[in-house]
């Protein structure tokens, strides 16, 4: 398969953020898919936004899929994360994460389906209009943030590939090199990671192709250049630095469920009334209060907030068995 490429797109696409400091006289308004529709609130961002040397986003739209909570501070966002690649502590991916190459980079999306392609990340970057999605984001380890990330519906990668009648799985494997990532090193999990899901939790709209965070392209360390973002689910089931992506008919085997099955199951939905087998899940902690471990605890949510969305999916089914 030859890679896709889109010739259409332009430096002036994307910008520098240098260029873009004068927020409050963006243009408000932009037509997306033949409709009108508000441009994102850059509210005050500069307080947030801390990466003078960020590539920007232009003429990012305001979806509607978006929570109104505060937003986390965008350098705990970029600090504090989980991406064994780079490491174990949650400091390593931005302390290591350097040595990622980012560019040229390929997704290849093939198995059962009608047009099996590799896309550039320059193409998927042009394949939709670029949205901000405010998402409630939780990690199985009890913490919490609320996170602009920018992106657009996975189902509109999904749409152009054409899934076949016999598809019934979407399963992601992401970057596995030794020479840019040193926590290969360390047989934590059987590399490379791989996460999946089921078709109709891949096409729902708030599932995320994500491209970036804040109206910038994705920092390494937050799993650049492209990674998906499913807000109802643990943060462990949104893979990062994608290389491909496979739609099948049987269930994958994903790396969590392959290295420890009694802990981490298929689905992963949030569920407070499932607890991990070494703590609960009832309760979360948001980062970044500046009272750190005495912060207070926040009860967790059904679906991490977004049951009105999702819970439909689920139908009929025992989540305690199908954690």
């Amino acid at each position: 398969m030859k890679p896709f490429h889109d010739p259409t797109i332009q430096a002036s696409d994307i910008t520098p953020k240098s260029i873009f400091e004068n927020r409050r006289s963006f243009i408000r308004f932009a037509a997306a898919g033949g409709m009108g529709m508000a441009l994102a609130p850059w509210f005050s961002r500069e307080a947030i936004a801390s990466n003078p040397d960020a590539v920007k986003f232009k003429n990012v739209i305001e979806s509607p899929y978006s929570t109104k909570e505060t937003l986390s501070e965008y350098k705990e966002v970029t600090t504090y994360n989980n991406f064994y690649e780079f490491g174990m502590d949650k400091g390593d991916p931005a302390r290591r994460a350097g040595s990622l190459k980012t560019n040229p980079w390929t997704v290849t999306i093939d198995g059962l389906v009608k047009k099996p392609m590799t896309i550039d990340i320059d193409a998927l970057l042009k394949l939709a209009p670029i949205e901000e999605r405010i998402y409630r984001m939780r990690c199985v380890e009890g913490w919490s943030m609320v996170i602009p990330w920018n992106g657009y519906s996975l189902s509109k990668l999904l749409n152009v590939v054409e899934p076949l009648g016999s598809a019934k799985f979407i399963e992601f494997v992401t970057l596995a090199d030794p020479q840019q990532m040193p926590g290969l090193a360390r047989p934590i999990l059987d590399w490379p990671y791989r996460e999946a899901l089921r078709l109709d939790e891949a096409m729902n709209p708030l599932t995320l192709l994500t491209l970036g965070l804040y109206g910038e392209v994705l920092p390494k360390q937050n799993g650049a250049p492209v990674r998906i973002v499913v807000p109802w689910k643990y943060g462990f089931k949104s893979a990062k630095s994608i290389v491909s992506i496979r739609v099948t008919e049987k269930q994958p085997v994903t790396s969590w469920v392959k290295s420890a099955p009694r802990e981490y199951g298929f689905y992963s939905n949030v569920n407070p009334n499932v607890s991990h087998p070494r703590w609960s899940q009832a309760t979360e902690r948001r980062l970044g209060d500046n009272r750190g471990i005495f912060a207070p605890k926040i009860p967790t949510e059904m679906f991490n907030g977004y049951g009105t969305q999702v819970a439909s999916l689920y139908t009929g089914m025992d989540l305690k068995k199908n954690y």
